[in-house]
C-alpha cells in the first residue's frame, strides 16, 4: 500500500523519511529546532550537535559536584583543631644555646661576625659615619646661623609683660618672717640673710664701680655703641639708715622690729612711671589694720628714676638695683599678720589676679616678745 501524500510539499517528504518515532532518539539537553523540519540532507548535522551538547553538559555536571564539595560540611576530623596546632620545639640545653652563641659572634665557615661580613660592616660603619657626620654638620650650621642673627646684648623678642613685679629679702622660709624678740637663734638667721644681701651695696664699693648721679631723670645711655659698658648710678648701703645693718647689726629684729628690703625685678630697656617716679606702699592685707603700726621708709618710699633703664648684665656690669628699706617699728606681738606692699605709678599693674607678684608682694609677720 502506497504512502499517502500529505499537503506541505517537502515538508510532507521529510515527515515519511522521518517517522515520529524517531524523534526519540535526539538528546533531550539538545536545543530545539524552530521552524520547518530540515530535509535529508541536514541530518549528519544534527548527528554532531547531540555530542557538542553532551560534552557541555557533562562540564557543568562536574562544576556543579565540586561547588557541591566545597560546601560539603566538615568532617569531624576536620574539626579536631589539635592536630593544626604548631608542635612544641625540642627543649634545647644549655651547651646548645652557648654552641649558638659563639656561633652567632664568629662563625668560621662563612667568616661573619654577628652575621654580618667584614665587608658589610664596613659598609654600613661608613653610612652611619657619613650620616651622623652630616647631621653634625647641619646643627653646628644651624647654631652658627643662629647666633649670628641674634644679640647678646638684648633679645630679639621679648614676651615679658612689661609692668615689673617686685620681690623681698629676707627670703628664706617663703614669704613668712616668724620669730621671737627674745630668742637669738630665732632672728639670727634671718640678720645673716640680709648681711649677705647687702653686701654689693657697701659704699666702698659703689663708690669704687659706679658713678654719684644728682639728676632725678631716666640715665639714658643709647647714644653709645652696643658693645659698651654702661655706668650705673651709686646706691649706697649707708643710705638705708637703721636698716643698713651699720647702726644696728640685728636689722631691729632683736627689738621686735624687723627690716624688710623691697626692690622691682630687672626689665631690659623699661622705663617705670613714664617720667615719674614709681612709689610703694605697705598695709595689712587682711584683718586689723592697727596691728601693724608704724611704717618707715629707708632712704625713702620711691624707686628713683636715675637707676633706669636697665641695659643687661653684659653692658651693666656694675648695676645696682634701687631698694627701699620698710621698718615696722611698732608691730603688735603674738598676732598674724598679713602684709601687702605694692607699686604705685603710671603702667603699673598690681592687682592682677593671675600673678601676685605682679606690682606687689605679699607676706606674714608673726612676732612672740
Amino acid at each position: 500500500m502506497e504512502p499517502k501524500a500529505t499537503e506541505g510539499g517537502a515538508g510532507g517528504e521529510a515527515q515519511l523519511d522521518h517517522p515520529p518515532g524517531n524523534q526519540s532518539a535526539v538528546c533531550s539537553c539538545c536545543p530545539r529546532q524552530e521552524g520547518p523540519l530540515r530535509g535529508h540532507r541536514g541530518l549528519p548535522r544534527r548527528a554532531t550537535e547531540p555530542q557538542k551538547g553532551t560534552h557541555k553538559h557533562g562540564h557543568e555536571l562536574e562544576e556543579e559536584q565540586e561547588e557541591l564539595a566545597e560546601h560539603q560540611p566538615l568532617e569531624q576530623e576536620d574539626l579536631n583543631f589539635e592536630k593544626w596546632k604548631r608542635k612544641p620545639l625540642p627543649k634545647r640545653s644549655l651547651y646548645q644555646k652557648i654552641d649558638d652563641v659563639k656561633t652567632y659572634l664568629w662563625n668560621a665557615e662563612t667568616k661573619e661576625f654577628m652575621g654580618r661580613t667584614g665587608k658589610s660592616w664596613s659598609l654600613i660603619l661608613l653610612f652611619y659615619s657619613a650620616l651622623y657626620l652630616f647631621l653634625a654638620a647641619m646643627f653646628g650650621g644651624c647654631m652658627c646661623c643662629l647666633m649670628w642673627s641674634i644679640s647678646p646684648y638684648h633679645p630679639t623678642f621679648n614676651d615679658r609683660v612689661m609692668p615689673p613685679g617686685m620681690t623681698m629679702a629676707p627670703h628664706l622660709e617663703g614669704h613668712d618672717i616668724a620669730f621671737n624678740a627674745s630668742d637669738r637663734k630665732s632672728w639670727k638667721k634671718y640678720a645673716r640673710s640680709m648681711d649677705e644681701y647687702l653686701r654689693p651695696y657697701n659704699d666702698g664699693a659703689q663708690e669704687r664701680k659706679n658713678i654719684h648721679c644728682s639728676l632725678e631723670k631716666y640715665f639714658m645711655q643709647d647714644h653709645l655703641e652696643e658693645s659698651s659698658e654702661r655706668k650705673a648710678c651709686q646706691f649706697k648701703r649707708s643710705w638705708l639708715g637703721e636698716c643698713s645693718g651699720l647702726q644696728d647689726p640685728h636689722y631691729g629684729y632683736s627689738q621686735g622690729k624687723p627690716c624688710v628690703f623691697l626692690r622691682m625685678n630687672r626689665i631690659l630697656g623699661y622705663l617705670p612711671g613714664q617720667g615719674k617716679a614709681i612709689n610703694v606702699t605697705c598695709g595689712v592685707r587682711k584683718g586689723r589694720t592697727d596691728t601693724l603700726g608704724e611704717i618707715q621708709f629707708f632712704p625713702k618710699s620711691i624707686f628713683d628714676l636715675k637707676y633706669y633703664p636697665y641695659y643687661g648684665k653684659l653692658r651693666h656690669v656694675n648695676y645696682s638695683a634701687p631698694l627701699v628699706a620698710v621698718r615696722f617699728a611698732s608691730v603688735q606681738y603674738d598676732a598674724h599678720i598679713f602684709v601687702q606692699c605694692k607699686l604705685h605709678g603710671k603702667g603699673i599693674i598690681n592687682d592682677s589676679a593671675n600673678d601676685r607678684y605682679l606690682g606687689a608682694i605679699s607676706f606674714t609677720l608673726d612676732i612672740g616678745a
